[in-house]
């Protein structure tokens, strides 16, 4: 696995903490700021520059962050709890990404083009998040190279994540599928329901069922 202390350009990690709750007790923006350790060329004052900027937001079970037709002006770094990202489709709500603790929840289309989204972010649970706005972000942006830095880490992380959901659907069928997020991401079975899984899966409820105990029996 990639540490981000490797000499090369920083992949964005994947911490012990990510789909799971059991992270260490900090204050909301303490959680960020450890986070964001993992990238060394990030210094104090690039920190500190960013700081006064951070807002927390508490959401309730079920509660939208986002929804279809508004522009995403916020990003929020998840200090606790999880989300999902989803269309409405023909009547069907189509989950295309869950987001837990200490990933970034955002959709970059919207945020960064500053256009109406066409999804919906909802909580799955009570959650926290810090905010910053696109206006804030570019301002780091402009003040320091550092942030730019990051920022570009951002952006191809978000894209292998779109390039990976895109190739999973086009060379790899539902249980393949089924088993790559059992091997990539275990803790989400025990957080997220099966039905919102078996819609970011491409599959009906039934078919999960199915596969699960093909897979168990075997």
């Amino acid at each position: 696995m990639y540490h981000p202390f490797d000499q090369q350009e920083p992949a964005w990690p994947h911490d012990a903490f990510a789909g799971t709750n059991n992270f260490p007790p900090m204050n909301s923006c303490e959680i960020l700021e450890n986070w964001l350790s993992q990238f060394p060329f990030l210094t104090q004052r690039d920190c500190a520059l960013f700081e006064p900027f951070l807002r927390t937001k508490k959401l309730a079970e079920r509660e939208v962050l986002l929804k279809a037709g508004k522009t995403c002006t916020e990003m929020g770094f998840v200090n606790q709890g999880c989300f999902r990202v989803y269309y409405a489709l023909d009547g069907k709500e189509i989950n295309t990404q869950f987001i837990f603790e200490q990933q970034f929840v955002v959709d970059y289309d919207s945020f960064l083009q500053v256009k109406p989204s066409r999804c919906f972010i909802q909580a799955l649970e009570p959650t926290e998040i810090v905010q910053f706005s696109f206006a804030e972000l570019q301002n780091a942006y402009r003040l320091s190279h550092n942030w730019e830095r990051f920022g570009r880490i951002m952006a191809e992380y978000s894209y292998q994540l779109t390039t990976q959901r895109v190739e999973s659907f086009l060379f790899r069928d539902g249980e393949q599928r089924y088993l790559d997020l059992m091997a990539t991401q275990p803790a989400i079975f025990d957080r997220i329901p099966l039905y919102h899984i078996a819609s970011y899966l491409g599959l009906e409820r039934e078919s999960l069922s199915r596969i699960r105990r093909k897979v168990a029996h075997q």
